[in-house]
């Protein structure tokens, strides 16, 4: 059975439609005969882009389709300018769309440039990775990266609809669709103590793909989402809870280059880390603790942060963590579990705290 989920903010407001043979371009902010630029990936343009092409059709909206190369690498100013060009070349104007048909690296791209190009046309997300459904294709969050940190260029913007065609996730590589298992369990420690147990439950089905548990589970990473930014939309506040495991994960990705490890997997590193600084500073249960860790590792998630070998050096790490969006004076702060369900943002951890979590007594 399909879901729909609201984003309630106000005169920005839109809805997340999650399940099959699920309609594009149908929103009503969306003008009759309009115009479209789907920017898609390499990987996902080829399995996918005939069907996006079609759906538009079928809602009367001629498209034209830009393909980048996949993988974060792409996610750059090189990239953005080279989107702008194609933009001014198919006279795309205020009354255009641009469509994101694919993961979390063309949804930022596709996000920025919709927010940017003529001071602002109209998104539609259809995610295509587990990843981008539940996490980066709701909320508004675009950008690109720098040589220096992960997501230090780019605004916030509103999709006018977001279309969660679960089938997608069949073509979806293995490592890809584990790799978005991270951003689900996070929603469980952050806000969902039931949903955290659930996932304790069914982890093989979910690993399994089972289509039936994905509709339910994909919904409500939806609506945890849609609450905290119809709360917090611009992170002043309580949307920072979202960043559980990203401090630690941002400075991985950074230090390894982007793309060594994918982001949930640097997420769920990440996540194991706070995980330990929760219960050396927060009090974190050492058997909640142990079973946040446990349901990382079980859905095939790296629970390590020293990366491959372990040859992430701390130092390295630190640097990167000092440069993250997040940090105040260069002092990273971090999202902390109190308990399965409740967390803490904005924490900021004695260096020698940090350095002893990490394993550098």
């Amino acid at each position: 059975m399909n879901r729909t989920v609201r984003v309630d903010l106000s005169d920005r407001s839109y809805d997340i439609s999650i399940g099959h043979d699920l309609e594009i371009g149908t929103a009503g902010a969306i003008p009759k005969n309009c115009r479209a630029m789907i920017i898609s990936d390499s990987n996902v343009e080829p399995l996918h882009g005939d069907w996006c092409r079609k759906k538009l059709d079928e809602s009367g909206i001629e498209s034209d389709t830009h393909v980048i190369p996949a993988g974060e690498e792409s996610k750059s100013l090189n990239t953005m300018a080279e989107l702008y060009d194609r933009a001014v070349d198919l006279h795309l104007d205020r009354s255009s769309l641009v469509v994101a048909l694919g993961g979390g690296v063309v949804g930022d791209l596709a996000g920025f440039l919709a927010a940017t190009y003529l001071r602002g046309i109209r998104l539609v997300q259809v995610p295509t990775s587990l990843l981008a459904m539940v996490d980066s294709s709701v909320g508004g969050k675009t950008g690109v990266n720098l040589a220096r940190g992960k997501n230090l260029v780019g605004s916030f913007y509103q999709p006018v609809e977001v279309v969660v065609e679960l089938s997608t996730l069949k073509t979806l590589p293995e490592r890809e669709y584990i790799s978005g298992l991270a951003e689900v369990v996070k929603y469980g420690v952050i806000r969902d103590k039931a949903l955290f147990e659930s996932l304790e439950g069914c982890a093989s089905e979910l690993l399994s793909r089972n289509m039936e548990l994905l509709v339910d589970i994909v919904a409500r990473c939806c609506e945890i989402k849609a609450e905290v930014v119809g709360d917090d939309e611009r992170e002043s506040g309580t949307r920072a809870i979202l960043n559980f495991g990203h401090t630690l994960g941002h400075a991985i990705e950074n230090v390894l280059g982007y793309g060594e490890w994918l982001h949930g997997e640097a997420v769920a590193a990440g996540m194991a880390y706070a995980t330990k600084l929760s219960e050396r500073v927060r009090g974190l249960n050492s058997d909640e603790s142990a079973r946040i860790i446990s349901l990382v590792s079980g859905l095939g998630l790296p629970a390590d942060w020293h990366g491959p070998g372990g040859d992430l050096a701390w130092q390295a790490l630190r640097n990167a963590m000092a440069t993250d969006k997040k940090a105040m004076g260069r002092i990273p702060r971090f999202v902390l579990a109190d308990t399965i369900g409740e967390v803490t943002f904005g924490c900021e951890i004695p260096e020698d705290v940090l350095c002893e979590a990490y394993g550098m007594d």
